[in-house]
């Protein structure tokens, strides 16, 4: 006998067969965002002493499992350092977030602001971009207490970004590819960060947590939403899909998990310790992984052709469905 789901997440999972079912799950994640849901402002205690963010704070040092954290010339620095280092990581992932929050919230809006009347879609989309908000909110003020000089995107990529929130009004299955690439790898890095105890600060560990457990919902709703729509898609749609996702996807997981530019030439780090850390065969596997749900979407989905495979395999994200692999050690 199947054993029932025992909570949202777990029943989310279920393939939505058809449109009844799919109204089902955005019914379940309309209420969860009612009965669950947090306010920058109101459910961190920013003023805390033990919330205080101190660039020196050896919690801030990168873990060994960190690819920078593991290289000999990180470990020779100074503590100091090594924390400011780890604390500039911490704060470009978050004003990276915040500023891809910012394309998706607009293209959210741009994506109910056609929806009909009686759409619950439309209900789950104010749920969703209200809750971004409060992410982006809570990300810019620990931004803001590092006192550091924190830029987030290249600024030609942060120019080219700005067409994204109108991808919805040409085609809502590629944006919330867009979606589920810019959430996925970092869902993926912070849940293994967790997993493992990586976590020192409990700043950082509660924006983590609230982070993670609204975006779930978040998840959920792009991968279902493709479910739903992909299977029913002209041909010449869902061709153009095929090849675009693979390059969105590569592009947007090294965005997540690439050093900053800043950070490399501030502290001047050799060009070929950001090698060691960042291009080696280990680095290379945890960008393959980072995507690795949304690569086993698209292949259920039929949407992965022996054409468009070589775009993933040429973009270094392609692995056999189900063959998520462990990092080797570097």
């Amino acid at each position: 006998m199947t054993k029932p789901p025992t909570d949202l997440a777990e029943e989310l999972r279920l393939q939505v067969k058809d449109r009844k079912s799919y109204l089902g799950v955005i019914d379940r994640l309309n209420k969860a965002s009612v009965e669950k849901h947090w306010e920058a402002y109101a459910d961190i205690p920013w003023d805390d002493p033990d919330f205080v963010v101190d660039k020196n704070d050896p919690r801030w040092i990168l873990p060994p499992v960190d690819r920078l954290g593991e290289t000999e010339w990180y470990r020779s620095q100074p503590p100091e350092i090594q924390a400011q280092i780890g604390l500039w990581r911490v704060a470009t992932a978050m004003k990276i977030g915040l500023q891809f929050e910012n394309l998706l919230k607009r293209g959210l809006l741009n994506y109910a602001y056609r929806l009909p009347n009686g759409r619950p879609e439309f209900r789950y989309v104010y749920h969703e971009t209200t809750e971004e908000c409060h992410h982006g909110m809570m990300f810019q003020e620990f931004v803001n207490r590092t006192n550091l000089p924190i830029r987030g995107m290249p600024r030609a990529l942060s120019v080219i970004a700005q067409v994204t929130p109108l991808i919805p009004l040409i085609n809502t299955e590629l944006f919330f590819v867009f979606v589920l690439g810019g959430e996925d790898p970092i869902d993926y890095v912070q849940r293994k960060s967790l997993k493992g105890g990586h976590i020192k600060h409990p700043l950082e560990e509660t924006i983590m947590r609230i982070h993670i457990a609204e975006e779930a919902r978040h998840i959920s709703f792009a991968r279902h939403y493709l479910r739903h729509r992909v299977p029913g898609m002209p041909r010449l749609r869902r061709r153009f899909l095929g090849l675009a996702t693979p390059a969105i996807l590569g592009v947007m997981a090294r965005i997540m998990l690439s050093p900053p530019g800043p950070m490399v030439r501030h502290f001047r780090i050799p060009a070929d310790v950001v090698r060691e850390a960042y291009k080696s065969e280990a680095a290379q596997d945890e960008i393959r992984n980072s995507v690795g749900k949304i690569r086993e979407l698209m292949t259920e989905l039929g949407v992965v052709t022996p054409v468009n495979k070589r775009i993933w395999q040429a973009f270094g994200i392609w692995d056999k469905p189900g063959d998520r692999r462990a990092p080797k050690a570097a």
